[in-house]
């Protein structure tokens, strides 16, 4: 089902494209557009991922007790290990990207892993593992990709397209447009992160086996992200909603312009959760021996994973 939407949602996105440059270039802008959007579409299927990393200067940890619990982790969500980095940068954050379980990748910042507990980050890691195992990293790193190709486009056709001489033609429609639409692809950006939280929040839970930690880590991560600028997604807003908070200043509402629901709602359904299906928390990676940790990697496809450079 959500790879279904993701082509929907690939496909409403190359509509506006093609309207976008029909409305600005005639039928010249239509085929502009259209060829812009082929472009776009293959770029953020196959390197999206990849896009992101580099515009977080996300660097590979292949080992390590934090590589450990990603790996317990993976097990319990019955998917392969993904690729794990750290973002240099004291804002406490996390995202999870890939096009599928087999090519997932879990970020996270430096500001996040000295600020949580081993408990807190197990709660993290597993909901962006949800967020992986449901497809959703896909949906949600083409849309950012998408949605900042389409306000590149806007902005080309604003200063350099159009046919000014066609009759009718009016520059305050130019303008119109350019504003209007990445506005119209930030509001089904949203739409997609907001529901999609709350869901990766209950099935990470799951995977922890510890509603209460990730409730922890999301008061946590509020209260500091708040307080703390990511200059990186201040310059990228299309990325804010992949994280796990926003990291972006001043948005913390419910409200139509949110890319993430309420903290405190959040919170408030997973303590909903411990205290209506109450259960105990999982061991923790760090807590086995190395003959144990793999163990728990067999059946997951990756125990011939080429490790990289940290080892």
């Amino acid at each position: 089902m959500n790879t279904l939407k993701t082509f929907m949602l690939m496909a409403g996105l190359t509509a506006l494209f093609a309207w976008l440059g029909s409305l600005l270039g005639g039928q010249q802008g239509m085929l502009m557009a259209l060829a812009f959007a082929a472009v776009s579409n293959g770029i953020a299927w196959w390197g999206s991922d990849k896009l992101v990393l580099s515009m977080y200067r996300a660097q590979p940890l292949n080992e390590g007790r934090l590589y450990a619990l990603t790996s317990q982790l993976a097990a319990n969500a019955g998917i392969p290990i993904p690729k794990l980095y750290l973002i240099p940068g004291a804002q406490p954050n996390a995202f999870a990207t890939g096009r599928s379980p087999e090519h997932g990748a879990v970020a996270l910042t430096e500001g996040l892993v000295e600020m949580l507990n081993e408990r807190e980050l197990s709660g993290v890691i597993a909901h962006e593992l949800s967020h992986i195992k449901h497809r959703d990293s896909l949906t949600m790193t083409l849309t950012a990709t998408l949605a900042g190709a389409l306000g590149y486009l806007a902005n080309f056709f604003f200063f350099f397209g159009g046919n000014r001489n066609r009759e009718g033609a009016n520059p305050l429609v130019a303008l119109a447009v350019m504003i209007l639409a990445p506005i119209a692809a930030m509001l089904v950006q949203m739409a997609i992160s907001r529901t999609r939280e709350y869901e990766a929040d209950r099935a990470g839970a799951e995977i922890s086996g510890d509603p209460l930690a990730l409730a922890s880590a999301l008061e946590k991560i509020d209260a500091y992200a708040r307080g703390t600028l990511n200059p990186i997604a201040e310059a990228n807003p299309a990325t804010a909603h992949m994280f796990i908070i926003s990291p972006l200043s001043g948005r913390g509402a419910d409200n139509l312009f949110a890319t993430h629901p309420s903290t405190a709602n959040r919170i408030r359904a997973l303590q909903e959760m411990a205290q209506n299906t109450p259960v105990e928390p999982r061991r923790y990676a760090f807590d086995l021996s190395e003959e144990e940790v793999r163990d728990a990697w067999k059946g997951t496809g990756t125990e011939g994973r080429k490790r990289g450079p940290w080892g």
